[in-house]
């Protein structure tokens, strides 16, 4: 007799509908690949196409996100770049601009094209060099190539700062001489937002020994940019800005860097801060995130001098479906170092902040005190904020090493106190929300850039407001 043969069962009722195929949350869909490195090829040196060429095989290689404690926290997929074109070569502009009466001096870049170049007659004096980075390599390469090799450089395990010292093909050099004091801050202004447009620039800042001067960068929409937008633009008009800001000081050195991002909606940064501090130097940051639509910015301090010093402020005021995604890194390795970092961030609708910060105290730093602190503010039920603060020791005699972090909605006391005194709830809200802001702001060391910044966050707090209603 013949075994039966088994017949294969025909499902009954419909078929699964497929899902729909989800993009890594790490990729950044930006249509590049090595052969666009050819378009830098005719106008770069050898040794800067040997360095684009390394730098693109790096980003080939690396993920996303190195550090696996922070590997669940990065999420890429409202970047839609696929349409976007990468600038290799800025078009020719220049002209001499108005100093405002506050400033030392004024460069201003709007996509990439310089806008505005001005002085100071002190500063001059005094051997102070602003010049745009395209300008510098066509006149003196190898000042270029002594500025970037003599850099503390761009992280080399991040994919994305990889990306930057590959395709930028603008920037900003700030050369200070040694003993130069500079009573009015230097403005470097960026106008930003040309729709589909890619531009990667780099900024290289060194102080001499003794030197002391103080930056305001503005990032700002262009003339057809909209500042008010929270992120909730087509994927079709989104173009990316990626920048870095590299910055050496020598000993006794002291730099202030007040930075206002204020990009339009449709636009997804990438922003690379990194300070090699030396002996008796001291760094100040004071950083404030409002617009784009994805921003992912990093700080990395390292302390090899003795006796050298940070403070790191960095806010967020997010609103509608804005992503912020902040890391700062500082290491210690001299002795006696201090570190006082600090990020806050307030969130209105749906809108997300990372928090990430890693205090690395090496074995060499004795003596080191250093504080972290990241702390959310949730003015909505959908708002999502998350605080991962570290340490990483490795030298027990330490004067301090500590670190704190929050998450959570208004402080109800805080609250109940303000109303207790007569302030409606709207207002004492905002007196709340504002005044847990205010450590960037009165940081800020140009008094017009403050009350811009005043401004936008009293905007801001009125839109989101006005759109819960």
């Amino acid at each position: 007799m013949t075994a039966p043969t088994a017949e294969a069962s025909t499902p009954v009722g419909p078929s699964p509908r497929p899902r729909p195929a989800r993009r890594p949350l790490d990729e950044l869909s930006l249509p590049i690949d090595a052969g666009i490195l050819e378009a830098f090829a005719g106008a770069d040196p050898a040794w800067l196409s040997a360095d684009r060429r390394a730098a693109m095989d790096a980003w080939a290689s690396l993920p996303g996100e190195s550090n696996l404690l922070y590997t669940p926290y990065i999420d890429l997929r409202g970047a839609r770049l696929e349409g976007a074109t990468v600038a290799t070569a800025p078009a020719v502009g220049r002209r001499a601009g108005a100093l405002p009466g506050d400033a030392a001096a004024l460069l201003e870049l709007t996509d990439g094209v310089v806008t505005a170049a001005v002085l100071s007659a002190d500063a001059a004096a005094a051997g102070v060099t602003v010049t745009d980075l395209r300008d510098l390599l066509a006149r003196d390469p190898d000042r270029v190539r002594v500025l970037l090799e003599t850099g503390p450089g761009v992280p080399a395990t991040d994919k994305f700062a990889q990306l930057t010292r590959a395709l930028w093909s603008q920037g900003v050099v700030l050369d200070v001489p040694a003993g130069v004091h500079l009573d009015r801050p230097i403005i470097i202004r960026w106008a930003i937002g040309a729709p589909g447009a890619a531009l990667f620039t780099r900024t290289l800042i060194h102080l001499g020994e003794g030197a002391k001067v103080a930056v305001v960068e503005e990032l700002i929409p262009n003339a057809g940019g909209d500042a008010s937008a929270n992120g909730t633009v087509g994927a079709s008009e989104q173009s990316l800005f990626a920048g870095t800001t590299e910055v050496v000081l020598a000993a006794g050195a002291e730099l202030a860097v007040a930075s206002l991002q204020e990009l339009p909606g449709h636009l997804v940064a990438f922003q690379h801060r990194l300070a090699e501090i030396g002996e008796g130097a001291s760094m100040h940051w004071a950083l404030a995130q409002m617009g784009g639509r994805l921003v992912r910015s990093r700080v990395d301090n390292r302390l090899v001098g003795d006796r050298s010093s940070v403070e790191q402020v960095e806010i967020v005021f997010g609103a509608g479906e804005q992503l912020f995604d902040l890391t700062s890194y500082t290491i210690h390795v001299g002795r006696d170092t201090t570190g006082n970092l600090l990020s806050k961030g307030a969130l209105l609708d749906s809108a997300r902040t990372y928090l990430k910060g890693l205090i690395t105290i090496e074995k060499s730093a004795v003596g080191t005190d250093s504080f972290l602190g990241e702390f959310g503010m949730n003015l909505s039920k959908a708002a999502r904020s998350v605080a991962i603060p570290s340490l990483e020791i490795d030298q027990p005699d330490c004067r301090r090493a500590a670190h704190s972090s929050s998450v959570g909605p208004i402080d109800e006391t805080q609250l109940f106190y303000l109303e207790s005194r007569g302030i409606p709830p709207d207002e004492a809200r905002k007196f709340i929300v504002l005044g847990f802001l205010e450590p960037v702001v009165a940081r800020i060391p140009l008094g017009s850039a403050q009350d811009r910044l005043r401004e936008l966050l009293e905007a801001k707090w009125a839109a989101g407001t006005s759109a819960g209603e």
